[in-house]
């Protein structure tokens, strides 16, 4: 299945035109095992399933081509993982919409470790324009769909890096 937007990598630097931005990196704990955890639940799709959403994916952790659909009340959500995040102190991966998506665009989520001060972050980005009639007549409702669940992951990852 074809993703619905062609900048597929988009998420790893500057965030293209023509869509929403979302740009989020918070402090979620302290120290390697926190790291490690938070790191674990993102890869493992914990970190969507605390935050409310059903997943069935293709793999039970995420990897390049991953196939998963994410449900929200009856509404299907499928994405494809277009790129992973895989060093010592840095590790995620990134999503990108396919056909039925509300939304057109790239998600990444990534979990970083600072080796100097020992701090954990969270960092998610993202751009998306409306993908369906339902979501572009919805216009700033998705928007705070979208930003909703950006609070209800980092909460999330904030919950496992303890």
């Amino acid at each position: 299945m074809e993703l619905t937007y062609s900048e597929i990598g988009g998420t790893k630097g500057q965030l293209p035109a023509g869509y929403h931005h979302l740009d989020r990196r918070v402090h979620i704990g302290t120290g390697r095992d926190a790291f490690e955890a938070a790191a674990d639940a993102l890869a493992g799709w914990q970190m969507h399933r605390k935050s409310g959403l059903g997943v069935d994916a293709s793999t039970p952790t995420a990897e390049v081509d991953t196939l998963v659909v994410l449900t929200l009340a009856r509404i299907r959500i499928p994405c494809r993982v277009v790129y992973l995040i895989d060093s010592p102190d840095r590790r995620g991966f990134a999503y990108g919409t396919l056909p039925g998506h509300p939304e057109q665009g790239e998600e990444s989520f990534a979990v970083e470790f600072d080796p100097a001060t020992g701090a954990v972050f969270a960092h998610i980005r993202a751009f998306s324009r409306p993908g369906r009639w339902f979501t572009a007549l919805g216009g700033p409702v998705g928007r705070w769909v979208q930003r909703l669940f950006t609070d209800r992951y980092l909460a999330a990852l904030r919950a496992y890096a303890v």
